[in-house]
């Protein structure tokens, strides 16, 4: 089975046409207005509601939840503080959403259920929620099926992937990237959008 492509931080709806045109499995839209990836009008997910994720930082996991019923989005990414973490996404799981839980790459995480992790790099190094572009060590993999996030473009995909231990390479499933598939903040760079989604698709899940 070919490996995901998720391809992250979409704001404008040409960016996201060219995205699904070719061939990206998932595309993630942010709702987070500090992030130069907001995006303020998500009805631009709207024509790829079959495969549009709904990133968004929270207090509560019921912001996220009537942002996703109210644009129709079926999965979510949902950034919400460790005290809600595991009832909010419960929640979100319990309404019928597929939940991406992120999983920053830090020790003592509680193994909380998801339908699969998004494995990033951890905010208390890059001081951020999410998409920094920067990696991370693979150090505390997650408790299930997950994509690989942080510091990703088409150059790097394959040997990132082939670093990754035994025992959790039979949990990958695909990749995410955001910033490094940029011309410039929020704005994609076609070019790199297409070797990434090429580059992800040439890589084999187990």
């Amino acid at each position: 089975m070919r490996a995901l492509a998720k391809v992250c931080g979409l704001v404008r709806p040409e960016d996201a046409a060219f995205a699904a045109g070719q061939g990206a499995d998932l595309l993630g839209f942010v709702c987070h207005a500090p992030s130069p990836r907001h995006c303020q009008d998500l009805s631009v997910a709207v024509p790829y509601l079959d495969r549009a994720v709904l990133v968004q930082v929270a207090e509560g996991a019921e912001a996220i939840l009537a942002t996703a019923q109210r644009h129709g989005f079926r999965r979510v990414q949902p950034y919400l503080p460790a005290a809600t973490r595991e009832a909010g996404t419960r929640l979100l799981r319990e309404a019928g959403l597929q939940v991406l839980l992120p999983w920053p790459d830090e020790p003592d995480q509680v193994p909380l259920a998801a339908d699969f992790y998004v494995w990033e790099s951890s905010p208390k190094v890059t001081g951020v929620a999410g998409g920094s572009g920067q990696g991370h060590a693979m150090a505390h993999p997650p408790p299930g099926p997950f994509l690989l996030a942080g510091g990703l473009d088409a150059t790097n995909l394959r040997e990132r992937v082939q670093g990754l231990p035994a025992p959790v390479r039979a949990h990958f499933l695909g990749v995410d990237a955001a910033s490094r598939l940029e011309a410039s903040p929020g704005v994609k760079a076609p070019a790199k959008v297409s070797a990434f989604i090429l580059a992800a698709h040439d890589l084999e899940c187990p």
